[in-house]
């Protein structure tokens, strides 16, 4: 009989040649669990997803609680759906006064296409700047402003008039100008190794955005939701944006993603031309309903207040030799070691120990850790020991 894996390889479209094919029969708190029962533990929370871990019962409660109600009645923005609006309120009561008008999308690569568009049709400008090595998703416009020209060689052309600037370098700002729409820019820049700006390069970059006029969109899909120890990365350095993006975390393992700016900014969608932006499933009531009961969890559980500590340990234990390096905010970590080689073959080893790390897409040199927020103290000491174990008799 065809198994499944055989079945993924001839009928489900491969995004490499190399997948991991990890067969999952369930997931509950950090672990994935095979077929045979055996424990993975998940040390990159679904790249960014499953902050509050998998299958938290709060989330999967509303999920089953929704179900049963309504699930998909009309595209976005047309009916009341309460998910939606509780949602979004619970949203704003959470960030800043400014940003007070939620867009719930699919996901970050639609958030990411909402914000240029509303930026662009808010100034009336069409130049946006992005970052190299900045990741914002992979749709055409998404991919337009992603700063790594091998990922985006193969479908040019894409948008017009997109430049970039080199992250946490002041010098560079000159650039934003009176033309620029807008600046596009990850709180922490994930997939180049998570690289954590200077304080006063954020504050730099607010003012000259201020300055010129341009709109500032924070990429907040990895950041979000608690997982460099604060409920938002850009509380870190004391400046808010003009459009916020969301997606991953806020869903708690349902797919969602928004973008979020003023009502002054965001009403400009509905007018010349009407239906700025449309979405059929976006704000799907059932992932809206999975996305409050997350943050509600977030917020009643206090799981945001040990991210630091459980950040810290995680430094203090793989902080050794032959690891170069252990970077990062929270459990947004990065361990950087030399070469791909060594990456791809202590991630492999650390598979079949039971640890699951993967590395980031402009920087194949380093390993990603980014576990659920509710690791414990015993599990992370748990995985350091296999990993520094594993880099040690490979590198």
């Amino acid at each position: 009989m065809i198994s499944l894996r055989q079945l993924f390889l001839l009928n489900n479209a491969q995004t490499s040649s190399t997948p991991r094919l990890l067969e999952i029969e369930r997931a509950e708190g950090i672990y994935l669990f095979g077929p045979s029962g055996k424990a993975y533990m998940d040390l990159v929370s679904g790249f960014a997803v499953s902050n509050v871990g998998h299958c938290h019962p709060a989330v999967v409660k509303a999920v089953k609680d929704q179900a049963e109600r309504y699930m998909h009645v009309a595209v976005y923005g047309e009916y009341v759906q309460s998910p939606q609006v509780l949602y979004a309120e619970k949203l704003i009561s959470v960030l800043p006064p400014a940003l007070n008008s939620v867009y719930f999308v699919n996901s970050g690569a639609e958030a990411t296409e909402g914000a240029l568009k509303l930026a662009k049709r808010f100034t009336g400008r069409s130049k946006i700047v992005s970052c190299y090595q900045a990741y914002h998703g992979s749709t055409h416009g998404a991919l337009s402003v992603m700063g790594n020209e091998y990922y985006k060689q193969a479908y040019r052309p894409l948008l017009p008039n997109v430049h970039f600037i080199h992250f946490n370098e002041s010098a560079d700002l000159d650039l934003i100008d009176h033309d620029t729409a807008c600046v596009i820019v990850e709180s922490i820049q994930g997939e180049a190794g998570v690289r954590v700006p200077e304080n006063a390069y954020m504050q730099a970059l607010r003012k000259r955005c201020d300055e010129t006029g341009a709109l500032l969109i924070m990429d907040e899909i990895q950041t979000g939701f608690g997982r460099t120890g604060k409920l938002f990365a850009f509380e870190h350095f004391g400046i808010h944006p003009d459009i916020l993006l969301l997606a991953k975390g806020i869903g708690g393992g349902m797919p969602i993603g928004a973008f979020i700016a003023s009502r002054e900014i965001m009403d400009c969608l509905k007018d010349n031309p009407i239906l700025g932006h449309i979405t059929t499933f976006g704000g799907h009531p059932v992932s809206c309903a999975a996305g409050l009961a997350t943050l509600n969890t977030i917020l009643e559980e206090n799981m945001v207040a040990e991210v630091d500590k459980k950040g810290a340990l995680f430094r203090s234990l793989l902080s050794k030799p032959p690891i170069r390096e252990v970077r990062g905010m929270g459990l947004m970590l990065c361990i950087q070691l030399d070469t791909f080689a060594q990456v791809e073959a202590v991630s492999k080893k650390c598979l079949e120990e039971g640890i699951i790390v993967d590395w980031f897409l402009h920087c194949d040199t380093a390993l990603r850790i980014a576990p659920p927020l509710t690791i414990t103290e015993p599990e992370i000491r748990e995985a350091c020991k296999i990993i520094t174990q594993t880099v040690a008799a490979i590198v």
